[in-house]
């Protein structure tokens, strides 16, 4: 799915007209860039959230060479699905529970 998708999906859905669809998703992706990149993690119930790992820096080599190259201290995104979104993507029924297991472990 691309962003011309969802901007297509608001204006057949929600009556809007293409330029409120594109300044609606336009906004909601600048301000979760803008959350990023102060460091705060996002958090969207029922998908997922997005979270900001530091990494340190270290020595690393260059392969052909074999020379110590320094690598920079850096920040990556990472993103961790929601249980119902895993659930939902993996066919489990919405209102399914797990069988009881014995504790005793005699059936």
């Amino acid at each position: 799915m691309l962003k011309s998708d969802l901007i297509a999906i608001l204006v057949e859905k929600r009556q809007m007209t293409q330029k409120q669809a594109e300044d609606a998703v336009e906004t909601i992706f600048q301000t979760m860039t803008a959350a990023l990149c102060k460091g705060e993690n996002i958090e969207i119930r029922g998908l997922g959230a997005f979270h900001v790992k530091n990494y340190e820096g270290y020595q690393g080599r260059n392969p052909k060479t074999g020379e110590v190259i320094p690598v920079k201290p850096k920040r990556g995104i990472l993103f961790r699905t929601g249980k119902e979104l895993r659930d939902r993507v993996n066919g489990v029924p919405e209102n399914s529970t797990p069988a009881p297991t014995s504790e005793s472990g005699v059936a």
